[in-house]
């Protein structure tokens, strides 16, 4: 017997628990596996692609009359796309999720942080900024769900304080998440300019002092309340048909209080 016969009979001999019937009569909506860490390459603008570390969770639905899923087919279909995950390829690794596990509907979730260079306003200096991203898809033979979210820390500064204040007025770094549905291919990179541009003043990871002189001036002179900030990311996506539908949230770390101010608005 060659070693290929043996592997074989081995495989013949062993009972497949996943594969057998269950009883219980309850259907699973999503099972599979959570905190794969894998080495994706995504597409980048200024550079063509970019090497990034991600989170990955995969999830099938269950019917009812089986026992388990096949953790490793999940895997399996990751690694056929290795090299090739990303916007454009993300609906066809849920069909293959599909087909590998004899489901109905394929859900997959991918995080990474994405790196821009930015350079300093006034010193010219350049650093790397660091962004969150998100990739969320579903398929089944109904329907084909997709979005794609960024997570952008800005500065806001409170135009109640500026208002009352004799000197100075308090500030904030806040954290925006925009997630969207679109019809056609777009670049991360201006989801994340749109949300900059909607605070008092971006964020950056260097800064000189005249650097410093410039930003704080800046967003002193553009004030913006947390509801300033997701109207304002709200009306330049409204602005772009190729977004169908979004989610805009804004979370300030407020400096005077104990608290953070919130808010979200939704299209549709």
């Amino acid at each position: 017997m060659t070693g290929s016969d043996h592997i074989k009979a081995l495989r013949l001999a062993m009972i497949d628990i996943q594969n057998q019937k269950d009883f219980r009569k309850i259907d699973i909506k999503k099972v599979g596996v959570k905190n794969i860490k894998y080495p994706i390459i995504v597409l980048d603008r200024a550079r063509g692609t970019q090497l990034v570390n991600a989170t990955i969770n995969m999830y099938v639905n269950l019917p009812h009359h089986f026992k388990g899923t096949h953790m490793s087919r999940f895997v399996e279909a990751l690694n056929e796309f290795k090299g090739q995950i990303n916007i454009k390829t993300f609906r066809t690794i849920l069909e293959k999720m599909r087909q590998k596990l004899h489901a109905h509907s394929a859900h997959m979730e991918i995080e990474f942080a994405y790196f821009l260079e930015k350079t300093a306003p006034v010193s010219k200096a350049k650093s790397l900024m660091e962004y969150g991203c998100i990739l969320i898809g579903e398929s089944s033979a109904e329907k084909s769900d997709f979005l794609v979210g960024v997570t952008v820390p800005v500065t806001t500064v409170c135009p109640c304080s500026r208002e009352i204040s004799q000197y100075g007025a308090h500030n904030q770094r806040s954290i925006v998440t925009t997630k969207v549905r679109f019809k056609k291919f777009f670049w991360i990179e201006d989801l994340i300019k749109i949300v900059e541009d909607s605070a008092s003043s971006e964020v950056y990871s260097l800064l000189k002092r005249v650097d410093e002189k410039y930003v704080t001036e800046q967003a002193y002179e553009n004030p913006k309340f947390v509801e300033d900030v997701v109207r304002s990311v709200a009306v330049k996506l409204n602005k772009d048909d190729n977004f169908t539908w979004y989610c805009v949230e804004a979370e300030n770390f407020e400096s005077i209080h104990n608290h953070s101010a919130y808010a979200l608005v939704e299209k549709g």
